[in-house]
């Protein structure tokens, strides 16, 4: 038996097709397409959460972007460069998030 995937973890026991969307379209098809490397779309992944605030989301894909070749101080540049077209509370609030995160890593 296969374990479950991120979403089915997160979200399958009251929205199993969300979780299976995320699994199959999001991360199956969008995320696989070759016209973008993962980085690249990591990247723009992290910039879009940032501009739309959503920090929640921001925690798991900072892993992901680390994981995807992105380092900590380009995901910090990005953030910075965004505070001066998305705004500065949402870099700041990224930035904490960021931090976070990157603690967690070294612990």
């Amino acid at each position: 038996m296969t374990e479950p995937s991120v979403a089915q973890r997160l979200v399958g026991d009251i929205a199993p097709k969300l979780a299976q969307l995320t699994d199959d379209v999001v991360f199956g098809d969008v995320w696989a397409r070759p016209e973008l490397a993962r980085r690249d779309r990591s990247l723009l992944t992290v910039a879009a959460l940032v501009t739309n605030g959503s920090t929640e989301q921001l925690v798991a894909h900072l892993r992901i972007a680390q994981g995807n070749g992105l380092t900590q101080d380009e995901l910090v540049e990005a953030i910075t460069h965004l505070a001066f077209y998305a705004g500065w509370p949402r870099a700041m609030s990224a930035i904490a998030v960021a931090r976070t995160v990157f603690a967690e890593e070294r612990a």
